[in-house]
């Protein structure tokens, strides 16, 4: 088919004159009036941008192409097409200043019209690389796969430039039949209302769609769970759907009955993948390269039809809705997935989208028309400079929100997002740093929050920053320095004072953004140690290990960890002990899957390319009380870090009774779930909710003292006083025990000293010890007092 012509057969479709939408309005992406398509597409720079229509996914033909039309009034280029049908596959080739329109242009490999791969005006157009839609609901595939192995082929098919592949210069190489292609989604809006959990109550559950269910123990929970209270309710998941939107939905239950409120999901976007299938799955597994910011990840569908992983994640979200549960998604808008400069080289991208549609618009280039990689380290910074990018953020946060049902979001290396304009290097931050508050965009994304009760979390770093409080009112922000203040103090050399201000959600931080619930408190995210690796190792292992566990690159080497001299019943107790710390701080509390019983990845803090038994929960940990030694479902073992719970039932995870009973006490416990600070932090006051003092409750804490009491004043809310006795010292410590108030008393509910592993360190219910005056904690330990009403006489 020649460029521009139409050739419609029976039954076809056809396309409207373009007069009649010159000035159209309609929004960008695709959608359907009374059966026509209606087609949009922003290009400040672009001449022209023709629209194809393909027959199959991988290695089919054009079956019809229409010139899309501008309106000067906003940049969009628009078509409206005949009654198309649903699910039509549909891309575009643009043609610019740099590559201009040549009648004699064909598809299959041209260099007809070229100028030059870049310009002095950053402009990278080319017409032989087939793009997809920003704005498209679903893509057909990944970039790389068998089909394009199989003809010889590999990722260097996508790139510009003129370095030589297969016998001409990249830039000549036609990508049309094999670049992924627009679905052309046909959809309702989410049909059912969100639980809209307040976020003071929230407990989030970091997790990996892939990782939650894949490990064939998620087959086989019943069993596992036979016994312990609460999870009745629990399916194995089914061995088709394991890794997938629908394997996860069965989950839901199993979270909601262990305590969480919140599933917070590693991105789900539409992600580049990029190695040879051969190597897989040795690929970007966390997905922290998004290429679609509309579009569900189609590897984690179990439904491949077209609209299939659309309907399969909408499906995962009201069974979760469905158990009163939200979810959230981390979302990377820093950068894209199409990278920079490959190679080097200025003249060489592989742009599949953004890039080639308007580059100057979408991304950040320096003076030399670089992409620039500075603030995300990955090559092609988004340009929030541009309003179309401000736009495009915001309109895809709108479709996850109304139209796929989604509670919240993450926002990865979120001060990339609100850096101003012309201030793309390191030493303007200084410049900028007072502004940042009021920027336009992160002001925008707060009120949407706001106006639809929905959390808007921030990683509040970049690697030319670290802002965490800095945001604007109403977002929340993952604290990081409550993650090292309690990583060093629970090691034995972090500062009390530092930690007290931690404890009580970071008062000087967080106190004029709505209150402590604005804090995600966490101690371990994905990148890095899980809680067991925080308590085994003094160093990662990345390179060291072989597959399934790494080797890897990268990672952290200050992890502000301990091995603990190898003692395995220690880095047990300092588990507990960080679970304890997480659920009574003020804040939202976050934990990351499998630290609920023990999951290990063998001291490799850097898993972003191990889609592995590494990474996937394995659900057999829970009933065993040695659960680094069950077989990890591939032939290399886990380390045994852990070793066997002392005087434990042989079929139960202490650890995991002890979280269980911790996420179900903060559930049900206002005083845990307190939306405001009161005094500042180390009044003494009678109205002061968290009350921190030596453990002989006098005085003030110290940078260098090892133990605190912390008493938790619950009768504001409704509640009765909780009071913690921590001992992070090498001795044992006498905690001074106040007066219990009128009709109460005072009992233990835990204590994370090893001695008391066997009953899962907790005493939640029936018969409890009264403790009067004072309590004795031993070394490294935390016990846990509770007030509650005198026994009643005889």
């Amino acid at each position: 088919m020649a460029i521009g012509e139409f050739h419609p057969q029976e039954g076809a479709f056809s396309a409207v004159e373009a007069t009649s939408w010159a000035r159209a309005t309609w929004p960008l992406g695709v959608s359907f009036d009374n059966g026509d398509l209606l087609v949009a597409v922003f290009s400040r720079r672009a001449q022209r941008i023709l629209l194809e229509i393909h027959d199959r996914a991988i290695g089919g033909d054009v079956v019809h192409d229409y010139w899309l039309t501008r309106n000067p009034d906003d940049n969009i280029w628009r078509a409206r097409i005949r009654q198309a049908p649903a699910h039509s596959l549909y891309a575009f080739r643009c043609w610019g200043p740099n590559w201009t329109f040549n009648p004699a242009w064909r598809r299959g490999g041209s260099e007809a019209g070229f100028i030059a791969d870049v310009d002095d005006a950053g402009n990278r157009f080319n017409p032989n690389k087939l793009l997809f839609d920003p704005y498209a609901r679903e893509l057909s595939h990944d970039m790389i796969t068998p089909e394009l192995h199989a003809a010889g082929l590999d990722f260097h098919l996508y790139h510009t430039g003129a370095f030589e592949y297969l016998g001409h210069a990249a830039r000549w190489h036609d990508t049309g039949p094999w670049a992924p292609k627009g679905v052309a989604l046909q959809d309702a809006p989410f049909p059912t209302p969100r639980p809209r959990v307040p976020p003071e109550k929230a407990v989030i559950y970091e997790a990996h769609v892939r990782g939650l269910t894949q490990h064939p123990s998620a087959s086989n929970l019943k069993s596992i769970l036979t016994g312990l209270p609460d999870f009745a309710a629990v399916e194995d998941v089914p061995e088709a759907l394991r890794g997938t939107y629908a394997g996860a939905a069965y989950m839901a239950p199993y979270l909601k009955a262990l305590g969480f409120t919140t599933i917070e999901l590693l991105p789900i976007h539409f992600i580049a993948n990029i190695r040879d299938p051969a190597l897989q799955p040795r690929d970007n597994y966390w997905g922290y390269m998004s290429l679609g910011f509309f579009a569900p990840n189609r590897r984690y569908a179990h439904d491949q039809s077209p609209g299939g992983p659309t309907r399969e994640f909408k499906a995962m979200v009201a069974a979760f809705h469905a158990q009163g549960m939200e979810v959230y998604l981390d979302v990377v808008y820093n950068h894209t997935g199409e990278g920079g400069n490959w190679y080097g080289r200025q003249d060489t991208t592989a742009f599949v989208s953004f890039g080639g549609f308007d580059a100057p618009e979408y991304y950040v280039l320096s003076h030399e028309n670089h992409l620039l990689d500075g603030a995300t380290g990955c090559g092609n910074q988004i340009s929030f400079s541009s309003p179309v990018c401000h736009e495009l953020v915001m309109d895809s946060l709108h479709y996850w929100i109304h139209d796929m049902g989604v509670d919240g979001f993450r926002f990865d290396l979120a001060l990339a997002l609100g850096r101003l304009p012309n201030h793309f290097q390191k030493d303007d931050w200084a410049n900028q740093r007072k502004f940042f508050d009021q920027h336009p965009l992160l002001l925008r994304i707060a009120e949407l929050g706001k106006r639809e009760e929905v959390e808007m979390i921030a990683e509040a770093w970049d690697l030319w920053g670290y802002e965490v409080g800095a945001f604007p009112a109403h977002w929340g922000e993952w604290n990081g320095r409550f993650r090292d203040a309690l990583r060093m103090f629970v090691r034995g050399d972090g500062s009390a004072v530092e930690t007290v201000r931690m404890l009580n959600g970071d008062y000087e931080n967080f106190s004029d953004k709505g209150g402590p619930q604005h804090s995600i408190n966490f101690l371990v995210a994905h990148d890095g140690f899980t809680l067991a690796d925080l308590v085994s190792y003094d160093h990662k292992t990345n390179a060291v290990l072989e597959w399934p566990f790494g080797p890897s690159d990268g990672g952290s080497d200050d992890n502000l960890s301990s091995g603990w001299g190898g003692d395995h019943a220690l880095r047990r107790q300092q588990m507990r002990n960080f679970w304890t710390l997480l659920m009574f701080s003020r804040g939202a509390p976050m934990a990351v899957a499998g630290d609920e019983f023990g999951r290990t990845q063998n001291g490799n803090n850097n898993t972003w390319d191990v889609d592995s038994p590494a990474t996937w929960n394995n659900y057999a940990m829970i009933a065993s009380h040695c659960p680094q030694a069950v077989p990890s479902g591939c032939e290399a073992p886990y380390h045994n870090n852990l070793g066997c719970a002392e005087a434990a039932p042989e079929a139960v995870n202490p650890l995991f009774v002890f979280v269980h009973y911790l996420l179900n006490l903060h559930r049900v416990s206002p005083a845990l779930q307190q939306r405001q600070y009161a005094d500042m932090e180390m009044d003494s006051g009678a109205d002061v909710t968290y009350q921190f003092l030596p453990e002989h409750g006098q005085g003030h804490i110290e940078p260098h003292h090892r133990c605190i009491r912390l008493q938790i004043n619950g009768r504001a809310v409704g509640e009765t006083d909780y009071l913690l006795c921590i001992n992070m010292g090498e001795q044992a410590a006498d905690f001074a025990v106040p007066l219990a108030q009128p009709g109460l008393r005072w009992v233990r509910i835990i204590d994370t000293d090893r001695w008391a592993e066997a009953r899962g360190n907790c005493w939640p219910q029936g018969e409890r010890d009264e403790v009067m005056h004072s309590y004795g904690v031993n070394p490294r330990a935390i016990a846990v007092l509770h007030e509650v009403p005198q026994k009643s006489p005889g």
